[in-house]
């Protein structure tokens, strides 16, 4: 995915989740936040951060939306919106090991009481990808979530669901950086979510995890990166 209009900028503080006061143009701005997570091992007062410009003549309540956040010299993405638009066009052009490249695919998709991010179709083949965005890494390994979400683990249940059902269940780590020598659920932060993912691979649901090339103006999928069920 491309981005425009982008310029650097750093970052203040952040008085509540959806915004950030910046420095752009040695001007301080009022920016919005693509991302309502936490987040506090990213945004620190100081970091050198990277925005999108949307120009004055707009609706929009803010002018700038903080996009990425550099980590030491990693770049970080932070857009929640983009991890679905990496994956699925990754989808479409086969990069993703075990899936192909479906002929049929559709974004939000409803099964029992979830949405789905994917649903796809292949032939005989039917089913379903839930895309989880990652921006937590500690120590060279790449976490989620960073807090608890229990509507994260209420969707892999419904996966574990769909593949009794005779689907096809996907959950997609999208790690978005470049970096991390591996991914592993956040035991700490969340164990329900652990445990579910734990059952859901036991269930057949197969877990895919990938980072991405971020650039100052881009983001696409990386390689396929190591999964650890247990930090060793």
């Amino acid at each position: 995915m491309k981005y425009t209009n982008m310029v650097q900028g750093i970052f203040l503080k952040r008085p509540n989740r959806f915004i950030a006061h910046v420095m752009v143009h040695g001007r301080e701005e009022v920016a919005h936040v693509k991302n309502t997570g936490r987040c506090r091992e990213l945004l620190l007062p100081g970091s050198r951060i990277i925005l999108q410009d949307h120009g004055l003549n707009t609706n929009r309540k803010t002018r700038y939306s903080l996009i990425s956040v550099y980590k030491d010299d990693m770049l970080v993405n932070m857009d929640s919106q983009v991890p679905n638009r990496v994956v699925i066009d990754a989808l479409g052009n086969g990069e993703i090991k075990g899936l192909g490249a479906p002929g049929l695919i559709k974004g939000e998709q409803k099964f029992g009481d979830s949405r789905f991010d994917v649903y796809y179709r292949d032939g005989d083949r039917e089913g379903f990808i839930e895309i989880k965005g990652v921006t937590l890494e500690m120590e060279g390994l790449s976490k989620f979530p960073d807090a608890p979400t229990i509507r994260g683990t209420r969707h892999i249940i419904e996966m574990i669901k769909a593949v009794e059902e005779g689907y096809e269940g996907n959950i997609f780590f999208l790690l978005q950086m470049k970096g991390p020598r591996g991914f592993t659920p956040n035991r700490e932060m969340d164990p329900a979510f652990a445990e579910a993912l734990d059952l859901a691979i036991k269930k057949g649901v197969r877990v895919h995890v990938y980072d991405s090339i971020v650039t100052f103006d881009s983001i696409q999928i990386g390689s396929k990166i190591q999964y650890r069920e247990q930090v060793l």
